[in-house]
């Protein structure tokens, strides 16, 4: 039986990109939501073009954006079977969601990570506090919870109803670790798929500032060293 998918993308500035992003996924999706996180650009007109549902979250943080995406679906009446976040900024390459889908399709997974492996990354397309922040990251999660994560990545999939479960709710840059641990403390299925990672349009809002790396350095330990704790 086919799968109904919903993607959801958050965006702050990307007029630049997210409509490459948009029209490079796959028309097996069922709907393309881009949260709109209080631009000042023509972020929500050009996804608007583009074929996208434009939600405004004036809230800033990439988890409130993304809230704001799992809020809009709750309200439909036909929810669908997987959702799947990407970026905004044409960093991933959005016809490799085939991939990301494919083992939760084909295998029944609950949750798949893209990882941003070192030989398929372009140069450059992750500074040294990203790289040294995803090995800490999952090497705590190794050491504390026996994970095999290896990337934060934010291009991933997950089954609607195991993410609902998860009861998500870091609003800043938390929120791909907060998944992810939540689903290692629920036991989910999960697996990491290999995928392309290039330099993106525009700057970044995390790495692209010495205030954003360390914010998000604090964010994603803080939610590693809670649930530590709560073993």
């Amino acid at each position: 039986m086919k799968q109904s998918i919903i993607v959801i993308i958050p965006a702050f500035n990307e007029e630049g990109s997210i409509a490459k992003v948009i029209l490079d996924l796959p028309k097996l999706v069922s709907e393309i939501i881009v949260v709109n996180n209080n631009s000042s650009d023509a972020t929500s007109e050009v996804a608007k073009n583009a074929g996208a549902t434009v939600l405004t979250e004036k809230n800033k943080g990439y988890g409130h954006a993304c809230l704001k995406g799992l809020k809009y679906i709750e309200e439909l009446s036909e929810k669908p079977d997987i959702i799947v976040f990407i970026d905004g900024d044409y960093s991933d390459y959005p016809e490799e969601l085939e991939k990301i889908v494919a083992p939760i399709i084909e295998r029944d997974i609950d949750l798949v990570i893209g990882t941003r492996a070192k030989h398929l990354r372009e140069a450059g397309s992750m500074t040294l506090p990203q790289i040294f922040g995803n090995w800490l990251a999952t090497f705590l999660m190794k050491l504390f919870f026996n994970s095999t994560f290896t990337d934060l990545g934010p291009f991933r999939a997950i089954k609607y109803k195991k993410l609902v479960a998860l009861q998500m709710e870091d609003t800043t840059y938390g929120w791909t670790v907060e998944m992810q641990l939540k689903a290692l403390k629920r036991k989910y299925t999960y697996v990491e798929v290999p995928v392309r990672y290039r330099n993106r349009i525009g700057v970044s809002k995390v790495s692209g500032t010495l205030k954003g790396a360390i914010f998000a350095g604090v964010k994603i330990l803080g939610w590693i060293f809670k649930y530590s704790l709560k073993k």
